[in-house]
């Protein structure tokens, strides 16, 4: 991931640090800088210059971050700056989120039915059937670039969990990974998929090449995610999380690929969409039965944050999508700064063929594997 732009003291102060050889280094300024923001902050949730902080901070544990050095990743301490931070976004999740209860003797089975409860009585501000209905190509151009920090590492923040479990709920959490993975087949990996989304609709599918555009409420949501699947601790959050997840997919996934078509968009664009269509309508009965529920009942001391897990997984998901059709609805961009009208075609080519210097594909035209590139 290429590094953003700083948006206060605290991300400043990072990626000022995170230029430096990590022996060299002092972390004073970046430790009283994030101390001051969190003081200072009136939603840590909201909050670009943490929030950013934050993302940077997680993603030194998945793909690094250009020109720093791997050897940051764990360094005592940027952790201990990174947990004075979660500290204060997993409190803020916990004071805001309602989470239901179940009876102390909840098996596997009631723990899955109060998930199916909690999803299906998840209404949420419509942004799927917007997007099917009314939204135009520059707002969903906007949903992919908000997406794409997640789904461009699909399924990897969950992956977390797996060492951390044991007997059916390890094996459903593999179960459900490997189809986000593709089978072993690398062009059927759901970041893959999405990648392709992303290039038929002429944007740069390059991982965090909207980083700077996406605002602090869509990076919480990652940030959330990743929060749970690091800390052993939180594996009974992470397993809700997903289970969540997957329950309220396949629906919204079918209204999206509707709405890329209403827009003139073939397979190209929605094949991501009609993929999860089918596959997370069998991911939800696995992660709500077999990963979560399983879960809640070999580990019932983790029950409670299973629960918790899932009801963050979805009241992110609200705040996210209200939002953004707020945004659209009155006519604004969803993000920090709107996105370029065009992008280099030698971004836009998945076989990357050499093109002139200065040649463009226009912002929506599809771009495909061995294709000329569109006038």
């Amino acid at each position: 991931m290429p590094l953003p732009a700083p948006r206060g003291p605290a991300s400043a102060a990072l990626l000022d640090l995170l230029t430096t050889a990590p022996a060299d280094a002092d972390v004073t300024g970046l430790d009283r800088a994030v101390g001051d923001a969190l003081v200072a902050t009136e939603d840590v949730l909201r909050d670009e210059d943490l929030q950013l902080t934050l993302l940077c901070l997680y993603e030194l544990h998945y793909g690094g971050l250009t020109g720093v050095d791997d050897a940051w990743e764990w360094s005592p301490a940027l952790l201990g700056v990174r947990a004075r931070i979660e500290a204060v976004h997993e409190a803020a999740l916990r004071d805001r989120v309602p989470v239901p209860e179940v009876p102390d003797d909840a098996g596997a089975g009631d723990v899955a039915e109060t998930l199916f409860a909690l999803a299906a009585e998840d209404t949420g501000p419509g942004l799927s059937t917007f997007v099917a209905r009314r939204a135009t190509l520059e707002q969903v151009r906007e949903l992919l670039a908000h997406r794409s920090l997640y789904h461009l590492k699909e399924a990897d923040p969950h992956t977390w969990a797996i060492p951390r479990l044991q007997g059916r709920p390890k094996a459903a959490l593999v179960e459900v990974q490997s189809d986000e993975y593709g089978g072993g087949d690398p062009e059927r990996m759901h970041s893959a998929l999405f990648a392709r989304t992303m290039r038929a609709l002429g944007l740069d599918d390059r991982p965090g090449a909207y980083l700077d555009h996406v605002p602090a409420l869509t990076l919480a949501s990652l940030n959330s995610m990743s929060l749970f699947g690091l800390h052993r601790r939180l594996r009974g959050a992470v397993a809700g999380h997903l289970a969540a997840f997957e329950m309220t997919s396949s629906v919204p996934n079918r209204l999206y690929g509707n709405g890329f078509r209403r827009l003139g968009f073939d397979e190209d664009a929605t094949l991501y969409f009609d993929e999860h269509v089918e596959a997370d309508a069998v991911h939800e009965q696995i992660a709500g039965r077999d990963l979560a529920g399983a879960l809640a009942a070999q580990e019932p001391e983790v029950r409670d944050d299973v629960l918790f897990g899932a009801a963050a997984c979805l009241a992110l998901d609200t705040w996210v999508a209200q939002a953004q059709v707020g945004a659209w609805s009155a006519g604004r961009s969803s993000l920090l700064h709107p996105l370029p009208d065009l992008v280099p075609a030698a971004l836009a080519l998945p076989d990357g063929r050499a093109v002139p210097d200065g040649t463009a594909v226009p912002a929506g035209a599809p771009v495909r594997v061995g294709a000329p590139v569109p006038a």
